[in-house]
């Protein structure tokens, strides 16, 4: 087959769903099928993988993401000939999908990646929440029932969809993750590089410095743990634009010698900065299926989160982590056993270990490679219908 991935953004821009493209990408290449990025931004940026078609676009700030309202001519011609296209972004990519390959009967396939009602909240301030959510309850259901299938990474997140008032077909499939090595590290970092000794638990988190975060939050649970256990540690993996107010913050809560900021760190290198962790905490709730958690899980650590969709989906209370609800005394009081219930942690962290299985890359493309397989079939009637026959005809005459 030849299948169209649709990114707005695309390596080297470091997210969760780049990562999910490139694996994906990789897994389906080594099975014989022909796999294009049709994404946006050129310049010096080299690409080290075959098949990134990239058009140009206004850069969004320093976000990696740019702004396009079309595709160059090269990229629309070779995406004509895609025998499936999976759309990763709704908004630019996604209504170029409907653009260029619905008349030409191409099927098209959605992933939702993405809490979009809560991005709009942190993102744009300005605009009333009633506002954003109108926009989104106005373009997501018509866009969603203009794709051929919709793909849920986690049940909660079906449920958001079904609610949102998307009528389309939706199927659950999780993201995929890589877990060799994460499972089996090549090199674990030294703890006294980070003046940690054996004595020191050492939670750690992986993820952008976004407000969508929750980290303020996390910080003052660990504020509170820290003060009752004080051989505690916060390893804090990653960056973005928070990460300033969260260093003040921390200054001023006086835990400074116990959380350790990274900055942003080569993927290729967090499984070291897992391995030396003891348990990995998160308190985001924007979350549809955190694969900074699977990694985790994957590497043997427990996993703390706030029970929400996405992460509720993936963590077993008492069994590979521990849930517990937005409030800061009920999330402290379950870090701090986490911290301080030695054989539970590391029990957990063996459940979890277990369960990070079901997210194995190999089985989740395996899945979406079905997919591609059925929805192809289902769809090939379209190709040789009278719209999309004319359509291509005049694809040969237009510049």
């Amino acid at each position: 087959m030849r299948i169209g991935m649709i990114a707005d953004a695309y390596r080297p821009v470091v997210s969760g769903v780049t990562n999910y493209i490139y694996l994906n990408k990789r897994f389906l290449e080594a099975n014989g099928h022909q796999v294009y990025v049709f994404t946006f931004g050129e310049g010096e940026y080299k690409d080290d993988e075959p098949n990134i078609i990239r058009s140009p676009g206004l850069p969004l700030i320093d976000t990696g993401y740019y702004l396009s309202l079309s595709y160059k001519r090269e990229a629309r011609k070779l995406l004509y000939n895609m025998d499936v296209v999976h759309v990763h972004h709704p908004f630019f990519g996604g209504s170029l999908a409907l653009r260029y390959c619905r008349p030409r009967g191409i099927p098209i396939i959605f992933t939702n990646h993405t809490r979009y009602d809560l991005y709009a909240q942190f993102y744009l301030p300005g605009l009333p929440d009633i506002i954003s959510e109108t926009m989104l309850q106005a373009y997501m259901p018509s866009f969603c029932r203009a794709c051929d299938l919709i793909i849920a990474p986690s049940e909660g997140l079906r449920q958001i969809l079904v609610k949102m008032g998307i009528d389309a077909p939706i199927e659950v499939v999780p993201n995929g993750v890589n877990l060799q090595p994460f499972s089996q590290p090549t090199t674990i970092l030294n703890r006294a590089d980070f003046n940690y000794t054996s004595e020191n638990i050492i939670l750690v988190y992986v993820g952008r410095l976004g407000p969508e975060k929750n980290l303020s939050f996390l910080l003052r649970s660990f504020a509170g743990t820290s003060q009752a256990l004080d051989y505690v540690r916060l390893l804090l993996v990653g960056g973005g634009p928070e990460r300033d107010n969260l260093e003040h913050q921390v200054r001023n809560m006086g835990i400074e010698s116990k959380v350790f900021f990274t900055g942003m760190v080569p993927y290729e290198e967090l499984p070291g900065y897992l391995g030396m962790a003891d348990a990995f905490v998160t308190a985001s709730i924007s979350e549809v299926h955190p694969l900074s958690v699977i990694e985790a899980m994957a590497s043997g650590l427990p996993v703390l989160g706030i029970n929400s969709p996405g992460v509720g989906d993936t963590i077993q209370d008492g069994s590979t982590g521990f849930l517990a609800t937005e409030d800061l005394a009920a999330f402290t009081a379950k870090m701090v056993r986490l911290v301080s219930e030695h054989d539970l942690r590391n029990k957990m962290g063996t459940a979890a270990k277990e369960a990070a299985k079901t997210f194995d890359i190999q089985r989740t493309s395996h899945m979406m490679e079905e997919i591609y397989q059925r929805v192809v079939q289902k769809t090939s009637f379209r190709k040789s219908g009278l719209r999309a026959t004319l359509t291509r005809l005049f694809d040969n005459w237009r510049p």
